[in-house]
């Protein structure tokens, strides 16, 4: 099922209109393994009552393409068959006015991480321009700057390292802007890496 772009509108700081289409799409997610995912899935709950916002699996987005379920799953299969899982360095809990990149933990780009994007795009035989950016956000919420502040400075991650090693494959809009959005994804695909 594929939906109709729809153009949103969205304010800039000029004062001027701008339009962006919005359609959907995959996300390809890495996900953590535990202690590390039950502790940014608390984080990221407590974060979401005490804002009111959604919540949502811990995960970094590895790409974002087409919405071809087919090509997902196969992507997914090719990239567990090919690789083992991934340990990313933790560097800094960051914040934006994003609305998807409201508070998160950034991670350091490594070459196995590109690898695995470039297995997922080239399996998936999608050209998006997806910017491998790896990140795993805590709280999806518009609110002041100054709040964000505070709380990136409030929260401490025990974790140098991240071992991630479940792929999954999931339909959103993109962009995604509000907790409705986040409620309508829906899980396409998962596989385990084979390490």
């Amino acid at each position: 099922m594929r939906a109709i772009p729809k153009a949103t509108s969205l304010n800039c700081k000029n004062g001027v209109s701008a339009f962006v289409s919005r359609g959907t799409v995959i996300a390809y997610w890495l996900i953590p393994v535990e202690p590390s995912r039950s502790f940014f899935q608390r984080m990221i709950n407590d974060l979401a009552r005490r804002y009111d916002a959604p919540s949502f699996d811990p995960h970094v987005t590895v790409h974002v393409g087409s919405d071809h379920a087919d090509a997902a799953e196969s992507a997914l299969a090719e990239a567990a068959r090919v690789c083992k899982s991934i340990n990313l360095k933790a560097l800094e809990i960051g914040h934006s006015s994003e609305f998807i990149k409201t508070l998160f933990e950034q991670f350091a780009l490594n070459t196995e991480l590109r690898q695995l994007n470039e297995i997922i795009r080239d399996a998936a035989q999608d050209s998006s321009r997806y910017e491998l950016n790896p990140h795993l956000s805590l709280l999806y919420k518009k609110i002041p700057d100054a709040v964000r502040c505070e709380l990136a400075g409030s929260i401490k991650v025990p974790f140098s390292e991240v071992v991630f090693d479940l792929l999954k494959a999931v339909r959103c809009v993109s962009p995604t802007q509000s907790a409705t959005d986040v409620e309508a994804w829906r899980l396409v695909a998962t596989k385990q890496l084979s390490g």
